[in-house]
């Protein structure tokens, strides 16, 4: 059978050597991160091999560090289009294997839309993965309408993947726990804070009105959608139209419309069941969250997925296939 991922991260440490003297002052890479350097900087050694053993038809690769959310309105462009031509000259004699999420520099919102077009007409990019906020600001901010005009226009999706919170949130829900004063990094991200962070994200795009002015565009999250499976009905009466929001549909429309999930580094059933139950099996897809999780992973989960076969394809490939315009080799 075909199988798609959609969440699989890269990062190229001769990228990071442009960044200007000082910058990385001023981010905390996780551990975890630096620790699988090697293996984010990789394309067609350990990681093609690894897709060959598992069976893996094809990655989608996004940019897994921030570091153009560093620069200034000046610098960040040339950055980030350096990035992607670097990305697609990477992938570029692997047409049937790879493709990408575009690198967009948001604190220059214009010219994130104008690379968003770029790298989707030059190279075929898949869309755009935006990671958490920018400069402290959510996507329903009025400043990034040229960004998600443009993906609508180009029909391509935006995945919405966290970031590092911002310090005040650092210093307000992460830090001072006990007898520790620094923050702790797995409440702040990958154990909690990452997954409620992007679903408010989300919640603030629904009740802020930007589904209705872009019926078409269409947002990703991964980690089997951020909690709000989970939070589906009571969301859904929360955010009714007419109860304060800019909204005119329910949520539950709106999001089977509008929403897609990854089951990224999510590895267990009854997630997927809640799942299945709410945003339903046409908005699913498959992630592993490459290197952070392995190909094995993702593979042995979408093997002991208990639905008929052709269900089970959805998930594999044909719910991505379909909504990224993918087409099998």
């Amino acid at each position: 059978m075909r199988i798609v991922t959609l969440e699989e991260h890269v990062s190229f440490p001769e990228m990071t050597h442009l960044l200007p003297a000082g910058t990385l002052s001023n981010t905390r890479p996780s551990a975890a991160a630096i620790q699988m350097m090697p293996k984010l900087a990789d394309i067609a050694g350990e990681r093609l091999d690894s897709m060959n053993e598992s069976g893996i038809s094809m990655q989608v690769l996004s940019v897994e560090n921030t570091d153009v959310n560093l620069l200034d309105n000046n610098h960040a462009p040339a950055f980030a289009s350096k990035y992607n031509d670097l990305l697609a000259e990477k992938i570029n004699n692997y047409p049937g294997r790879f493709t990408a999420f575009a690198h967009l520099p948001m604190t220059a919102p214009a010219a994130a839309a104008d690379e968003l077009e770029r790298t989707v007409k030059s190279y075929g990019f898949r869309g755009a993965m935006i990671r958490g906020l920018t400069n402290g600001e959510f996507l329903d901010a009025p400043k990034f309408a040229p960004v998600l005009a443009k993906a609508e226009k180009l029909g391509v999706p935006i995945y919405i993947h966290p970031g590092l919170p911002p310090k005040p949130v650092i210093d307000a829900y992460y830090s001072n726990i006990g007898h520790d004063t620094g923050p702790f990094d797995a409440i702040a991200c990958w154990g909690w804070g990452w997954h409620s962070e992007t679903a408010i994200h989300v919640l603030r795009l629904l009740v802020a009105g930007i589904f209705d002015v872009y019926p078409e565009l269409k947002i990703i999250i991964g980690h089997m959608g951020e909690m709000l499976p989970m939070m589906w009905a009571r969301c859904n009466r929360s955010f009714q139209p007419g109860n304060g929001g800019r909204n005119q549909r329910t949520l539950i429309d709106t999001f089977r419309q509008q929403l897609y999930i990854t089951t990224s580094g999510f590895f267990t059933q009854p997630p997927l069941q809640i799942a299945l139950d709410t945003i339903g099996i046409d908005n699913i897809m498959l992630s592993v969250d490459y290197p952070f999780s392995t190909n094995q992973m993702g593979i042995d989960f979408l093997n002991n997925i208990q639905l008929p076969a052709e269900q089970v394809a959805k998930i594999a490939h044909g719910n991505a296939d379909k909504l990224l315009r993918l087409q099998a080799s």
